[in-house]
């Protein structure tokens, strides 16, 4: 089951307030990006996050998953937590880098 628009929606509604909110489509699910930096990875309607150790003790309780075969095992996000999520990125969001830009590949004649 693919992630619905409507529910990424619902997770930005959640986390407002946390700095600029953006997500992508990625590989059919989807990417949610705060100050351009890649913090939560949603797929199937489960919200995920690293397992950093800056959120460790916080998500020490929390269930924990796949996002994806062959993916290594997240922290599982209650989302419908709006103030635990948003205390949760606000942990994350200082140590995630900005991703580098992808160099483009030169075309070879």
């Amino acid at each position: 089951m693919a992630t619905s628009v409507d529910f990424m929606e619902y997770v930005c509604e959640q986390i407002r307030g946390v700095g600029a909110v953006r997500y992508r489509k990625m590989f059919g699910e989807y990417m949610v990006y705060v100050n351009d930096k890649p913090i939560l990875l949603v797929c199937d309607n489960i919200v995920y996050v690293k397992q950093l150790e800056c959120i460790a003790d916080e998500m020490q309780d929390a269930d924990k998953g796949y996002p994806y075969e062959g993916a290594k095992e997240h922290y599982i996000l209650d989302i419908d937590n709006a103030d635990f999520s948003r205390q949760i990125i606000d942990l994350l969001e200082p140590v995630i880098p900005i991703p580098k830009p992808k160099k483009k590949k030169a075309n070879k004649e």
